[in-house]
């Protein structure tokens, strides 16, 4: 890792946290709405088109997010971390398309740049740790 900026390990540290804990927690937030009710953020058109209930539906995309959430703590933080941001950018269409919370949609899409720029960082890195040190 000679030539990743050691002044950005700490950066990609906290950012490999945050994408791996949040999306742990809020996967796990789908089983109990202690933050908040996830189903009022679901598109009135995704709940006529998929074919279980709202409810069925969250239970089934926490362990997406928690699988997510993992695989940014794991080795392939790289691939988990566009697995968010391509998770963050389909929240925030889904808000869009719905014409509420732009607020929420508008912080997605934020947070997504954020979770780009983990897998950036995990490429320099990665690439850095692997490269042969010039004789």
């Amino acid at each position: 890792m000679k030539d990743f900026d050691a002044r950005l390990n700490g950066t990609w540290w906290v950012l490999r946290i945050v994408y791996g804990v949040v999306p742990i927690l809020v996967g796990l937030d789908k089983y109990f709405d202690k933050l908040t009710d996830w189903r009022m953020y679901l598109n009135p058109l995704a709940t006529r088109v998929i074919p279980v209930s709202p409810t069925t539906f969250m239970h089934i995309v926490g362990p997406v997010e928690i699988i997510a959430g993992l695989i940014v703590l794991s080795r392939w933080t790289k691939v988990g971390a566009y697995i968010v941001m391509l998770w963050l950018l389909s929240i925030a269409l889904n808000l869009i398309t719905m014409g509420m919370f732009l607020d929420v949609a508008l912080r997605d899409v934020g947070l997504a740049v954020g979770a780009f720029t983990l897998a950036q960082l995990s490429a320099v890195r990665a690439d850095s740790a692997s490269a042969v040190p010039a004789p």
